[in-house]
């Protein structure tokens, strides 16, 4: 995301001039209908701010909010949530506030223990949390609670928790769209694999549970005979991948279509490009620098996006207009979802760079 969002910026998003995006700003006329709405429909979508008037008492305060997510690897999924929460901490740069960002091993139960029990005793105004484990994330939520420090979630929510607000796609929505996706390109009665997680401590991640009943769901309502194959990924141990997908390649040789439920589908459709595995259809998640390389090239037929850095972008802007204007929350804010194919990816000027 750009540092600040400019009416030249508001411009191009709109495709129009910025003397057009001017004049919608300060109502004065002379713009055409569908200009005067593509404008706002961009600055409804970024909350565009020309100025933030706050109040004497509110530019006296300083808040400290903590982030709480998944490790933020450069390119993946959640550095992109990272990039929108930046975004709004400097669009809203003349609110006095400290965050403090701690990150956990989401393929590790106990890293994320460590690092909730560490916030949990912690002074602070707010709290940004990326849920991946339900019971870690529901206590977490409860010593919130008792405090009286609101919170916000991205990337999912949490069942039995009080959040003010969260950001994120539908899940099981997901999980029904990938299904729908991959039954259409593959012959009925045939194998589909999954990639799964090898995690310690045993426990999925939320997200993938929802996203697997949606897809198991869907199969089932709607008559879809598929014997699914689980294959194991390690994030920890990536010298152990190779001899996963070969052990699972040379046990399982017609498997036409694989599905991956997280942002690491390019780790199987590069085994495949490296071992000339042809006529193997690919779904998968997210927006990484990886995963478009291979969308590019091929490798990858459907990929789905699911706007991290606006999630992270309204998180932040959320309780800071929460904290410092008392300002009323919508609580439930699902995301759009995005079907990117090799001939659409070049449309999102933001990938064009990619070259392969």
């Amino acid at each position: 995301m750009r540092k600040k969002i400019r009416i030249k910026d508001i411009a191009e998003m709109a495709g129009v001039s910025a003397g057009t995006v001017d004049r919608v700003l300060h109502n004065r006329g002379n713009v055409s209908e569908p200009a005067r709405l593509a404008v706002e429909k961009v600055l409804e979508k970024v909350n565009y701010k020309p100025n933030i008037h706050v109040s004497a008492l509110s530019l006296k305060r300083r808040y400290k909010i903590v982030v709480a997510t998944p490790e933020a690897s450069h390119g993946e999924y959640w550095e992109s949530i990272h990039n929108g929460i930046r975004h709004a901490i400097e669009e809203y740069e003349n609110i006095k506030m400290e965050s403090l960002i701690l990150t956990y091993n989401q393929y590790d139960i106990y890293s994320c223990k460590k690092v909730f029990k560490e916030i949990s005793e912690m002074d602070m105004d707010a709290l940004i949390v990326g849920p991946t484990f339900n019971e870690e994330t529901a206590t977490l939520c409860k010593k919130m609670d008792a405090k009286e420090i609101p919170y916000v979630f991205v990337d999912s929510t949490i069942d039995n928790t009080s959040p003010i607000a969260f950001f994120t796609s539908d899940h099981y929505m997901i999980g029904c769209l990938m299904a729908k996706l991959i039954t259409s390109i593959i012959p009925n009665n045939t194998n589909i694999g999954i990639l799964q997680a090898v995690r310690t401590g045993d426990k999925s991640a939320n997200s993938t549970i929802q996203r697997k009943k949606g897809f198991t769901d869907f199969l089932a309502k709607n008559n879809c005979f598929h014997n699914i194959l689980n294959i194991p990924f390690s994030v920890s141990e990536p010298e152990k991948n190779e001899i996963y997908l070969a052990r699972f390649f040379s046990k399982h040789d017609n498997v036409p279509g694989i599905v991956v439920m997280n942002s690491r589908g390019s780790i199987v459709s590069d085994y495949l490009l490296r071992n000339n595995i042809n006529r193997v259809k690919m779904i998968c998640m997210d927006l990484t620098s990886p995963n478009i390389e291979a969308l590019k090239k091929g490798q990858i037929d459907f990929l789905i996006g699911q706007e991290p850095e606006y999630q992270g972008f309204c998180a932040m802007k959320t309780l800071l207009e929460y904290l410092t204007f008392k300002k009323p929350v919508n609580k439930e804010n699902y995301v759009q979802l995005d079907i990117l194919t090799k001939e659409t990816i070049d449309y999102y000027k933001k990938f064009n760079n990619i070259v392969y």
